[in-house]
This record gives structure tokens, sequence and C-alpha cells, in this order.
């Protein structure tokens, strides 16, 4: 696994969204949690297509992490099977991925 990932999950309402982007962040679980509203969703569940509009999470944390954060996910995600997945980052600018590993550790960037 790489050491940087983006983690996807989408949620029902802006409330929700909210509370366990917060969540994330308090625990240290992702330097960074973007809340992009108004997602539209169209997916099979029990047999049909179904059309929802949704809140997408996007995740900014590291590999060392996910575990936990998978685990909080689950813990607090009101959907009955929770998208939880994981797209490691290839490349990136170093400065960036440098501050999110301090950021899910100590928390305190001091820059490069």
């Amino acid at each position: 696994m790489k050491k940087h990932l983006i983690v996807l999950s989408t949620l029902p309402d802006e409330d929700s969204a909210g509370h366990i982007a917060e969540e994330i962040l308090r625990k240290r679980l992702a330097a960074c949690v973007t809340v992009s509203p108004g997602v539209l969703s169209l997916y099979w569940w029990r047999g049909k297509i179904s059309r929802d509009r949704e809140f997408m999470l996007i995740i900014k944390t590291t590999a060392s992490r996910y575990n936990e954060l998978e685990v909080l996910l689950r813990e607090l995600h009101p959907y009955e099977i929770p998208e939880i997945t994981a797209i490691p980052i290839v490349k990136g600018d170093p400065t960036y991925l440098g501050w999110m590993e301090q950021e899910t550790t100590t928390g305190f960037f001091q820059g490069t």
C-alpha cells in the first residue's frame, strides 16, 4: 500500500457529513476532510437502481492511519453498508505530503 491515501465516503446529509469529518480530524485520522455537497449517486441497492443526493467526504490521510479511520467510519456511519474506499496517492507535492504525515501524527506542521 502507498504511504498516502485519499479515502472516499458518501453520507446522506450535511449534518452527518460534518459530524464525521470533525471526528476524523479530532482523532488525527486525517490531515484534511473535504465535504462536497450535492453529489448525485446512482447505485444498485436491493435489486433496483437507486438515485440519491449525497455528501461526499474526501479524506486525505496516511496508510498508517487507515485501519483506525475505517473503524471510526463504520462506527459513526448511518448507512448499512457505507462506502469506504481508499485510493493511493502516487505522486504529490512533497510539502503537502509532509504536512499530511505531520498532521496525522503530532499535529504541529513545521514545514520544510
